[in-house]
């Protein structure tokens, strides 16, 4: 969807595998060595948006709904967060009231990226209903457009 409306794309990973170089030894060093090349892809272009998904997991499985953080080194990234958040509320979850949140070194790629990187929380697996549905062909369509329309109004708004 994003190829076919013009967007050039890279994907770092599809799947849950580390792209550490080959030959380092020891889980932390292979963490580190996949954090960096996902780091170094994050900043290959100059003119990037990254945009890194995962599903949020709570003690307590009250909470659900979508979620941004961003980080403050690139003014820019509030503002796509901003713009995904304000997506999710209004294509999928109108009833949303979680706010984008700043991170520190913690969202490492975040952090570090030159350009303006969002970490997207798309729900809650630890909420029985949303996890329910985040499993679904159909639901994990919605939640991609969803960031889609997001991007655009990002990019539009540039």
């Amino acid at each position: 969807m994003l190829e076919l409306s013009g967007y050039k794309v890279e994907v770092t990973r599809d799947s849950d595998m580390s792209i550490h170089d080959a030959g380092i030894e020891g889980i932390a060093n292979q963490k580190s060595s996949d954090m960096d090349n996902r780091l170094e892809l994050f900043n290959k272009y100059d003119n990037a948006v990254c945009i890194s998904i995962h599903q949020n997991q709570f003690t307590d499985p009250v909470y659900s709904g979508a979620q941004m953080f961003y980080s403050g080194t690139n003014s820019e990234s509030e503002m796509l967060a901003k713009s995904l958040q304000g997506s999710f509320a209004e294509y999928l979850q109108p009833d949303n009231k979680r706010e984008i949140k700043l991170c520190g070194k913690e969202l490492f790629l975040c952090y570090y990226s030159d350009n303006p990187t969002v970490m997207v929380e798309c729900g809650f697996l630890s909420n029985p209903e949303e996890a329910a549905m985040l499993n679904t062909e159909e639901y994990q369509q919605k939640v991609a457009m969803t960031i889609f329309y997001g991007l655009n109004n990002f990019v539009s708004g540039k």
